[in-house]
């Protein structure tokens, strides 16, 4: 979901020209601290999103009320973790979102891939930590495969619709200089994609991965991880799309 203070195809590279990773850490911060930062951030990113669904399993059997209670953790969550740990690590918290900012920064050395190769597995590690942490919080099995399928095509297309929507709205505030609102507007778009998308908004391959390990409310079966892990990352590239279409910048006279 996140993604960042995040950060955020030949036509996009165009567009998409080299510039600062748009969430990036600030250059002093050590590798190591912002990968123990990635790790962790969507570590407690997974534990709000299961165990503010076992709580509210628990608290009543009305679905609608359920993804309520889930959805409004989830925003207060991660705008509070996005806020924290945007100024180390960036806070992308999602693989896609990492992919995709390496995607627009590939062209500025060693640095931007050595960082994606150790936030992408630290993400991973995160999401089941996470998701065990919850089980452990809650008295379930802390490992116990999802039973809960979601391979219907109508909620893969929700997931190419809620990361692309996630990646333009990210990198679009990176191109238009307004990242500093990033904790709200990220926040708050996850907990409307709950709303408006059938998939109730994965849109991120860390977070899908540790759900697997989960038999609760907001669990999905390791058969299921694949296609949707496929369809975020099409979505990741119509996001960048988009922000190639839409946020192009001027030219002077003298161009």
């Amino acid at each position: 979901m996140t993604a960042t203070e995040p950060a955020a195809s030949g036509a996009i590279a165009a567009d998409l020209s080299p510039q600062p990773a748009p969430g990036a850490g600030p250059p002093r911060t050590p590798l190591a601290a912002r990968a123990a930062a990635e790790l962790v951030g969507t570590a407690a990113l997974v534990a709000v999103i299961v165990g503010s669904g076992i709580q509210a399993t628990e608290l009543t059997d009305d679905v609608a009320l359920q993804l309520l209670a889930n959805s409004t953790a989830t925003v207060f969550g991660l705008g509070v973790l996005i806020a924290l740990l945007g100024p180390v690590s960036g806070a992308h918290f999602n693989p896609a979102v990492s992919l995709a900012e390496w995607w627009t920064a590939r062209r500025g050395g060693a640095g931007v891939g050595r960082e994606l190769a150790v936030y992408v597995p630290s993400q991973i590690v995160g999401g089941i930590l996470g998701a065990i942490l919850a089980d452990a919080m809650f008295g379930e099995p802390l490992v116990k495969w999802s039973t809960h399928d979601r391979s219907a095509g109508n909620l893969l297309l929700g997931e190419v619709v809620a990361t692309a929507g996630l990646i333009l709205l990210i990198f679009g505030l990176a191109r238009t200089d307004r990242l500093r609102f990033a904790p709200v507007a990220v926040a708050s778009y996850i907990g409307a994609a709950y709303w408006f998308t059938s998939s109730t908004s994965f849109a991120n391959p860390a977070v899908t991965i540790g759900r697997a390990f989960t038999d609760t409310f907001a669990g999905i079966t390791p058969a299921s991880v694949p296609a949707f892990i496929g369809m975020q990352l099409i979505g990741a590239a119509v996001g960048l799309a988009l922000v190639a279409a839409i946020f192009i910048r001027g030219r002077t006279d003298a161009e």
